[in-house]
């Protein structure tokens, strides 16, 4: 992984064909990450996880302003791109002269693959919003394991915690945001 760290380096330096040598080596894990974060959208989601990648990958390596430390803040920054992406794509599909597909929906806990409406989504984003200011770290741990569909293990490995610590704050975090979720959809801010 130390080679994508100096590819990294040299895209942030501005070297055009370091962005065509880092694809290749990343390409692969970000795909399969996307693809399982595609398989929970809802029947009909037009977002592939090919073009969820791309897109990932031009927010990441387009901008030039990103400075990546290590393979964990690599991937940090591709799950936050992502996010951003879905959130995007739902906000844009719910507005009136696009559908607005509102509708009650009975949200349980939050759970990796159920597909999750659009409304939910945006909800859970504000509430995530909310859950970094107050616990980074946890507010991490959502974002690897429900907008790029990382598990236990491979979260621990990226964050270089523990697995137990992963599964904790997974516990705790995913309970904070059932709980903020439903006031936020009752509207008691």
């Amino acid at each position: 992984m130390t080679q994508v760290i100096q590819i990294l380096a040299r895209v942030q330096q501005g070297d055009p064909k370091a962005a065509e040598e880092l694809m290749p080596l990343v390409y692969e894990e970000l795909r399969g990450l996307a693809a399982a974060r595609m398989a929970a959208q809802p029947h009909g989601h037009t977002l592939q996880a090919t073009a969820l990648v791309h897109e990932a990958y031009l927010k990441l390596v387009g901008s030039g302003k990103e400075q990546w430390e290590n393979r964990r803040h690599f991937f940090a920054a591709a799950a936050e791109a992502m996010r951003h992406i879905l959130i995007d794509r739902a906000r844009h599909r719910l507005r009136a002269r696009h559908g607005g597909e509102l509708e009650c929906v009975a949200f349980d806990l939050i759970e990796i693959p159920a597909p999750v409406k659009k409304e939910i989504l945006i909800l859970l984003n504000d509430a995530l919003e909310e859950l970094a200011a107050r616990s980074p770290e946890q507010a991490q741990i959502v974002k690897l394991r429900f907008f790029v569909g990382l598990t236990e293990t491979q979260i621990s490995d990226v964050l270089g915690v523990p697995e137990r610590s992963v599964q904790r704050h997974w516990a705790y975090a995913r309970a904070w945001l059932f709980d903020r979720i439903e006031t936020l959809r009752s509207g008691q801010k």
